[in-house]
C-alpha cells in the first residue's frame, strides 16, 4: 500500500505545479496587457489608474515567483481575473486596449467599415 500513496502524492505534486504555473502565466499576461494599455483609457473607462493595476498585478507576479503561498497566489489570481473580466473589456471599449485590439471604431461602423446612412 506504500507505493499507492507515493504515486498519489506524485500526481498531486504534478497537479499543484501545473496550477501554480497557470496562475503565474495568467498574472504575467494580465500585467503585460495592463502595461500596454494607455493611461487615459483607464480614466475614460472609469477604472482605477494604470499604476494601480500595474502594482496589483506586479505583486501577483512576484508572489507567484517568490512566495509560493497558496492564499497569496489565490489573491493574485482573483486580481488577474478581475482585470480580464472587468477592466480589459472596458479599456477595449474606450479604445485603449493596446496593440492588436479589435474594437475602438465609431458607433456607426458596421462589419465591413463605416456606415454613413447613404444608400
Amino acid at each position: 500500500m506504500g507505493w499507492v500513496s507515493v504515486v498519489l502524492m506524485s500526481a498531486f505534486g504534478g497537479l499543484m505545479w501545473l496550477l501554480y504555473t497557470a496562475m503565474l502565466v495568467l498574472a504575467v499576461v494580465a500585467f503585460v496587457m495592463a502595461a500596454l494599455a494607455r493611461e487615459d483609457a483607464y480614466r475614460a473607462a472609469g477604472k482605477k489608474t494604470k499604476p494601480f493595476w500595474l502594482v496589483i498585478l506586479g505583486i501577483a507576479v512576484a508572489v507567484n515567483l517568490l512566495l509560493p503561498m497558496l492564499f497569496l497566489q489565490l489573491a493574485g489570481l482573483v486580481a488577474s481575473i478581475v482585470f480580464f473580466v472587468d477592466v480589459r473589456p472596458a479599456l477595449r471599449q474606450v479604445g485603449g486596449g493596446g496593440p492588436g485590439r479589435r474594437g475602438g471604431g465609431s458607433s456607426s461602423d458596421g462589419p465591413y467599415g463605416p456606415y454613413n446612412g447613404r444608400r
